[in-house]
């Protein structure tokens, strides 16, 4: 494993034929890349690697070349609903394959998605617009997650970097758990999940609100000491 990249975040870097993000991917995205980062950079992790863009779009749907544009923060993406079906409908059947190593047939996905061949030739050539009861059928079939047919590029490609935080997260705090008795008796009592998810939060109004709601399940969970206890009054 290659050691981490340290430079200036100011431009996308390309090595490896990876392309490291820059910090202009706009809003969310841009918060995903820099925490991604972060976490990459603290394990020793190759960017051109948990940023390759291949990887990227096999699990966000999004093309490699709109994953591209959109880490470097340029203007990038697919509006139309049914023609980012169609592109991620294709991106399926080219790497969601048979055990066999070959596609599914479109008779093989209509049975998997309970339609008639008729309808998933329909939609899978373009000649239908896909309802949800089809994006949802279709996704279970191909076992990807709610929302991979439809969602916005940007959300598409956010949602993925979601999920590569989340994995790097679970394996940091692994590691650390292995290493350091703290983190283990963190990571028994579900602290780190507690805590990446607040992490998620966009202000700190937000997050100052689950420390509210913690302290208050926290006094209402609170043994009581039986010396605090009211003692009866004698009658």
């Amino acid at each position: 494993m290659c050691g981490a990249i340290s430079r200036d975040l100011g431009d996308p870097l390309v090595t490896d034929g990876f392309l490291v993000p820059g910090p202009a991917a706009a809003g969310a995205l841009a918060a995903s890349v820099a925490r991604v980062t972060e976490l990459a950079n603290r394990r020793g992790l190759d960017l051109g690697e948990v940023f390759g863009v291949h990887g990227l779009s096999d699990a966000s749907g999004v093309p490699a070349d709109v994953v591209a544009a959109l880490l470097e923060g340029r203007a990038a993406g697919e509006p139309d609903l049914q023609a980012r079906f169609l592109q991620r409908l294709g991106l399926l059947r080219r790497t969601r394959l048979k055990p066999n190593g070959r596609r599914y047939t479109q008779q093989e996905i209509a049975d998997g998605a309970g339609m008639s061949r008729q309808q998933a030739g329909a939609l899978i050539n373009g000649d239908r617009r896909p309802t949800m009861e089809h994006c949802d059928a279709i996704q279970r079939f191909f076992g990807v997650h709610a929302g991979f047919l439809t969602a916005d590029d940007a959300d598409a490609l956010n949602s993925a970097l979601l999920r590569t935080e989340q994995r790097l997260l679970q394996e940091h705090a692994q590691h650390a758990a292995d290493t350091d008795p703290l983190e283990r008796l963190l990571q028994d009592h579900g602290v780190r999940g507690i805590a990446w998810r607040a992490a998620q939060l966009p202000t700190d109004k937000h997050r100052d609100k689950v420390t509210e709601w913690l302290d208050m399940l926290l006094e209402s969970v609170k043994p009581v000491n039986p010396a605090d206890s009211p003692k009866p009054t004698e009658t």
